[in-house]
């Protein structure tokens, strides 16, 4: 049975930050080793997309360390076994990310229906994948498919429909309901979180 890992590179890049700021990064084979531990599988393969932000004719501090954050993140990601990285572009005036999403849902549907996996895993708290994998449901119910969310970042319309594995570094999310979809799944923050 082959597992696929799909991550929204430039989303789990924003969600780390937010929790560790510009001196922590998550080195992401440390991420993958521990989530497949909790999950009790491991990847066939992770296809990640994302693109590197652009930097200012005269940088400050600030976007330094957020510039040196997100290189070394990404160089942990390219060294991660099994992965495929996708690199988008930014527009150079707007400054918005270019194809990154597009490829995502492009490759996920395509990979679906050549039926290269049977577990299907979508890395992401960002909605604008749901239709996505509702027609992969639609067209393929015997796919498995799963979400796996940050702390900080959940797709929260594919809780009702989805199986989501929730990673919680920090704070377990509170809800206001129960959902019998999801599942939280505590990391150590210790070995997967890496000083400047």
């Amino acid at each position: 049975m082959s597992t696929y890992l799909f991550v929204d590179g430039t989303n789990l890049y924003a969600a780390q930050y937010e929790l560790f700021g510009p001196n922590k990064y998550i080195c992401f084979s440390e991420l993958i080793k521990q989530t497949e531990q909790k999950l009790q599988l491991s990847f066939t393969k992770i296809y990640f997309y994302a693109s590197y932000s652009p930097k200012s004719k005269k940088p400050h501090q600030n976007e330094k360390l957020f510039l040196k954050n997100e290189g070394l993140f990404y160089r942990s990601v390219k060294q991660t076994d099994k992965v495929v990285f996708f690199t988008g572009y930014r527009s150079k005036t707007s400054g918005k990310e270019k194809e990154v999403d597009v490829k995502l849902t492009a490759d996920i549907i395509t990979y679906a229906f050549l039926k290269r996996f049977n577990n299907v895993f979508l890395l992401t708290g960002d909605a604008d994948f749901l239709q996505a994998l509702l027609s992969i449901r639609k067209f393929h119910n015997r796919i498995n498919i799963n979400l796996l969310c940050m702390e900080n970042k959940i797709m929260y319309q594919g809780l009702f429909r989805f199986k989501t594995f929730i990673m919680v570094f920090i704070r377990k999310p509170v809800f206001k309901r129960i959902f019998k979809t999801v599942q939280t799944i505590s990391l150590s923050s210790n070995k997967t979180v890496l000083k400047l």
